[in-house]
């Protein structure tokens, strides 16, 4: 007869901490270079970076421009700046920070990090998404551009 840990549906033996702990240790730590990376590079001296596309073919703001100066200012502690660069870029780091935390909590305690949306949340936030890129490419929204 099988065991308890080998019947469908029903969990395994939770591996090591260690092991648990490697994937959001290494998430975090690929994103922190990456945040490195462009707190020394700035982005806003040209040359370093590549034009968005959308921008350099239209001159429209896509949701992600500014996204860069956005992290730059937010990892020299220019919290104004960061905002005023794409403040929807800012309120994502806060979210991950969240979720990370969580998922690291979960972690710890052998429990798998299991996050699901439905199709009415994917929709709202794509509709969140496309009112920023509109309103911050109208004169009454610029002091959403970056």
């Amino acid at each position: 007869m099988p065991s308890s840990a080998t019947r469908a549906g029903e969990p395994g033996p939770a591996a090591p901490l260690a092991r648990r702990l490697a994937t959001p240790l290494a998430t975090l730590a690929v994103v922190a270079a990456a945040f490195a990376y462009v707190g020394a590079v700035d982005p806003n001296e040209p040359g370093h970076y590549p034009v968005c596309p959308l921008f350099r073919v239209t001159g429209i703001y896509c949701p992600g421009c500014g996204g860069l100066r956005s992290a730059h200012a937010f990892i020299h502690g220019d919290l104004g700046a960061a905002i005023g660069s794409n403040a929807v870029a800012v309120v994502g780091y806060g979210i991950f920070a969240a979720v990370w935390v969580m998922w690291l909590i979960r972690a710890v305690r052998g429990v798998p990090l299991r996050i699901t949306f439905g199709p009415a949340w994917w929709w709202s936030l794509g509709g969140v998404l496309l009112i920023f890129s509109v309103v911050r490419n109208l004169p009454f929204g610029s002091a959403l551009a970056p």
